[in-house]
């Protein structure tokens, strides 16, 4: 006679059969409107965008004609070209290094046991979560050559006032200022969260075993900061060869292209001049530019980054 099977053991194995379709409706109820989303406002324009980079397309035009790859040799064949790459090498090397290195330092000042503390970290965050364009339209008055709060303050101890909106060096200088002042704040955050997770446990044996506090932060401190510094790293360059908000309000890319990066070429050709192919063609290399330099990051600095 066969041998019946008990009724739990049955119902253990139904339970089993519907747990997978469970979590399966689960995941889709949960993540499936973020990926339709994704999809719909991120990966369709992508491919909408590589499409156009192919096309002689003005905006508003019925009509495009296929190029090829033509805008692309366009834009490395213009002489304009190695200006546009200069400045936005030269902004963003020095925003996002000098962001690090400037939110290290402040995220060190405030993790002191400071009078109005609090206060201070305040102040410092601030600027971050203000508009763009506000900040740049404000800072347009400190340096105003003639009636600006710097050129009072340099006219003080004698020094003249540099031409902040007509040489292109020095408004190059005056975007990378202000975007380190607004963005600064969270660099330091992001820096003071993780000086506060440094065991002091570790802190305390460096100092019996002799070491001063400048061996102690770079033997200690700076190696547990890695993981925060590599997160930093990709964010704020991302953010650095994206910006736009700042220039525009500013010096609107001038003067004489002092300031325009790719992304504000990607501006000027496709709401300025109306060149929708060919700003295309420029945002995909921008994009392509962004995925080599983050995949590499990854790939290769991520070695170096220890986690505890």
């Amino acid at each position: 006679m066969a041998t019946a099977i008990p009724r739990p053991a049955i119902r253990a194995r139904s339970v089993r059969r519907r747990t997978p379709l469970r979590n399966w409706l689960l995941f889709a109820a949960l993540a499936g409107p973020n990926i339709a989303l994704l999809i719909v406002f991120t990966y369709r324009p992508l491919l909408q965008s590589f499409h156009y980079s192919t096309l002689q397309w003005n905006i508003g035009s019925p009509t495009a004609i296929s190029v090829g790859l033509g805008n692309y040799v366009d834009w490395f064949t213009d002489p304009g070209t190695p200006t546009t790459i200069a400045v936005t090498a030269v902004f963003t090397v020095a925003t996002v290094g000098g962001g690090m290195v400037l939110g290290l330092l402040l995220a060190m000042l405030l993790n002191r046991k400071l009078r109005l503390r609090g206060a201070a970290r305040t102040v410092v965050v601030a600027p971050y979560v203000l508009s763009g364009v506000a900040v740049g339209l404000l800072w347009l008055f400190v340096f105003d050559p003639s009636f600006g709060a710097l050129s009072a303050m340099l006219r003080v101890v004698g020094i003249g006032s540099p031409d902040w909106y007509n040489d292109p060096q020095w408004a190059l200088a005056m975007v990378i200022v202000v975007y380190l002042w607004k963005n600064v704040g969270y660099v330091a955050l992001i820096y003071l969260a993780g000086l506060q997770a440094v065991p002091r446990d570790l802190l305390e044996a460096a100092s019996l075993d002799g070491a001063s506090p400048f061996r102690s932060f770079f033997s200690v401190v700076l190696p547990l900061l890695g993981p925060t510094t590599f997160f930093l790293g990709i964010t704020t360059l991302l953010t650095s060869l994206q910006s736009f908000d700042i220039i525009r309000a500013m010096t609107k890319g001038g003067p004489l292209e002092g300031t325009t990066t790719m992304m504000y070429q990607i501006y000027q050709e496709g709401f300025d001049s109306g060149r929708a192919g060919y700003s295309s063609a420029i945002a995909t290399i921008l994009f392509l530019v962004l995925f080599v330099i983050t995949v590499a990051q990854l790939r290769f600095v991520e070695r170096k980054v220890h986690y505890s």
